[in-house]
């Protein structure tokens, strides 16, 4: 493979100013001292120095090595990048390339950040290891043309200098990730996100888009070594015989009038293993269904992949499949192909209340505000009401690929999860009302709780599917004043809000692991052995999980430390590969797989995970646990919880997240 990284060929290299570092020195002591309102005015000094340190190798050493410090200062103060743990990598990239100097430069330095944080050469409050070397994969995934010194002339005409800065940056990057294994590291990032089955796959189609355009244009075997980048590419562009090329949805499209009976039947096979093999669906095979389930619905199974369970569902309810796929089915929503099939799979349509909601589903119109949330999101090459009735298929097919697409209010997420598995009408319910009304009202405590809260802002969401777009503003704002109304009560709300926001399904008990008004741990022995006397099969009796239980995690980074509270659901408990007891959970989060520290790693595959189900052996969940609802009257026999258990738990919690809570 030619190295063709970093800067241009026909640039010269940038000879380095040892001054320009003292300069910079004195500028981020300025910032330092510098009260708040007069951050802005210094920041701008350093962002200059540090862009011309940066035109050179060297300068980019000696920013990175001063990068906490430049944080310390306050260069991040009061700007979209004093958070990173909200970051979202699909915007670095384009802040690069497209925003002002200035503004370029406080995401060069995020990256140069977050690179720190990801080598643990800066332990960072906010962000964890894993969460910061997962924002680089992507980041480099999605803008491997700053990697590959792939220009264009908007990169050429970039003002400030910009253009070497991003490749210098994105040199160094590589540097430290390492040439060799980029792209093995990466494409080994996207079949893990792909194993979590996430509705959202906007990124990962970008990322192996890139991918494509970069093995074409440097002449590289995507079939040499382990990078498995072939079957990626293929099923997003190129998944059948008459596709393979890319050869452009008007022309497959005439292809594929053309075929004779047994033509269709192999395409309809290929774009099913394609799909089921990947978790992602071509825009060749939107067209493809269209036109079958128009000219020869017998295909319809054979195209979805369907078992004869969900062969059966189609059979019986084959109109209302039929219009759902006339009405949501398009080349731009062909992701909700798997949703579709994977709906069909669980059943739902032979619950009485489903069949009916979807045909409302097909008449429902959008208020205007809905309308602009979808325009705004999802562009209009379609009416609005197509990309929800998409979004629909897409969850009701994966309750657990909600919220890894970056939804931002854990709650919410969980709850659209919950519905989807537990209450699909009820689901539909919602959306209709938040979609059609722009208004959601549930009950607390014999009390309608509206979304339409005098005050309650409106928050506009992107990177998400179009369901959550619309109805997480209106589940955050139910939430918020189901909190409000729990105040004073002396203990965590959460003990009232999960039941009346989630559904009667929710455990009347609660246990918490902490004192409400010191944040102290508070009987935790009596909290362990009452979760296994609940959950752990060998301790109540051999009851499994019926209904998915809101539980609380106190997260934590790759080096133990305490991050913040988190919403997760408790889907089951059941013996892992390695017959070890694992509880099986929901996180609604970007990315699943995570390290919490001390030896607890989340797994999402390989340990007998369902699709989107996140794991961990029960002693190291119930070590980051500190919530969880139960049945008071099913507590089961919690004196028989081995002594030696309980006090393992509590020294892996008291080592990681309670080190400071601990009496």
């Amino acid at each position: 493979m030619t190295d063709t990284m970093g800067t241009g060929a026909d640039e010269a290299p940038v000879a380095y100013d040892p001054a320009l570092a003292v300069k910079l020195d004195d500028a981020s002591a300025r910032l330092a001292e510098a009260r708040p309102f007069g951050k802005a005015r210094h920041r701008a000094a350093v962002l200059e120095l540090t862009r011309r340190m940066m035109a050179s190798e060297a300068g980019l050493s000696e920013v990175y090595a001063r990068i906490q410090s430049l944080e310390d200062a306050g260069i991040f103060t009061g700007t979209d990048w004093a958070q990173p743990d909200t970051l979202q990598a699909a915007l670095a990239g384009r802040t690069l390339k497209f925003a002002d100097t200035q503004t370029a430069m406080l995401e060069v330095l995020n990256h140069l950040r977050m690179l720190a944080v990801a080598k643990r050469q800066y332990f960072h409050p906010g962000i964890a290891s894993e969460h910061a070397h997962n924002f680089l994969s992507q980041v480099v995934g999605l803008n491997l043309d700053l990697v590959f010194s792939i220009q264009d002339e908007a990169a050429r005409l970039r003002p400030g200098g910009m253009d070497r800065v991003c490749r210098q940056l994105y040199n160094h990057l590589v540097h430290n990730i390492g040439h060799d294994e980029i792209l093995d590291t990466l494409i080994a990032e996207i079949w893990r996100l792909l194993s979590q089955r996430p509705v959202v796959v906007d990124d990962i189609k970008a990322m192996i888009a890139q991918i494509s355009v970069w093995l074409f244009d440097s002449g590289a075997d995507a079939g040499t070594g382990a990078w498995g980048a072939d079957r990626l590419i293929s099923a997003v562009f190129g998944p059948t015989r008459l596709s393979r090329e890319d050869p452009g949805l008007d022309i497959y499209a005439e292809r594929i009038g053309k075929l004779d009976s047994g033509g269709l039947a192999q395409e309809a096979s290929a774009f099913a293993r394609a799909m089921h093999d990947t978790g992602l669906v071509s825009a060749y095979h939107g067209v493809f269904l269209r036109h079958i389930a128009a000219d020869a619905p017998e295909l319809i199974p054979d195209t979805l992949g369907l078992s004869s369970t969900g062969t059966d569902s189609l059979k019986c309810y084959g109109d209302l499949i039929r219009a759902l796929i006339d009405h949501a089915i398009h080349a731009e929503t062909a992701q909700a192909i798997y949703g579709l099939a994977q709906m069909l799979e669980r059943g739902i349509v032979y619950m009485p209340p489903v069949a009916p909601a979807l045909w409302r589903q097909l008449a429902l119109k959008l208020s205007p505000s809905a309308k602009e949330t979808i325009a705004a999101g999802f562009g209009v090459a379609h009416p609005p009401e197509v990309f929800v009735s998409a979004g629909v298929l897409s969850i009701l097919g994966m309750p657990f690929g909600i919220g890894q697409g970056n939804n931002p209010t854990c709650q919410a997420a969980r709850a659209l999860s919950m519905w989807s598995y537990t209450d699909p009408d009820y689901l539909l319910q919602i959306i209709t009302w938040a979609a059609r009304d722009d208004e959601v009202v549930i009950t607390f405590e014999g009390a309608p709780v509206s979304s339409r809260a005098e005050g309650a802002a409106a928050k506009l969401l992107f990177d998400v599917d179009p369901v959550s777009a619309i109805v997480v503003p209106h589940l955050d704002r139910i939430y918020a004043q189901m909190g409000a109304l729990c105040a004073g009560r002396g203990d965590d709300m959460h003990k009232w809000v999960n039941r009346e926001l989630h559904g009667w399904w929710v455990g009347r008990g609660m246990e918490i692991a902490v004192d409400v008004a010191t944040g102290n741990l508070k009987d935790f022995d009596t909290f362990v052995r009452h979760f296994y006397a609940a959950y752990h099969p060998s301790y109540n009796g051999g009851q499994p999980v019926i209904h998915p239980q809101p539980a609380g995690v106190a997260m934590t980074d790759g080096m133990a430390r305490y991050v913040g509270w988190h919403a997760i659901s408790i889907c089951r408990v059941a013996l892992g590969q390695a017959d070890e007891m694992r509880v099986y959970f929901y996180n609604p989060n970007n990315d699943s797989g995570q390290d919490w520290g001390a030896g607890v790693v989340v797994s999402t595959d390989g340990n007998g995970e369902r699709y989107g189900e996140s794991s961990l052996p029960i002693a190291d969940f119930v070590s980051r646990l500190y919530l969880f609802h139960f049945d008071p009257l099913e507590q089961g026999r919690p004196g028989d919880v081995p002594t030696e258990e309980v006090q393992r738990v509590r020294d892996m919690a008291v080592e990681s997240w309670a080190k400071d809570r601990a009496a």
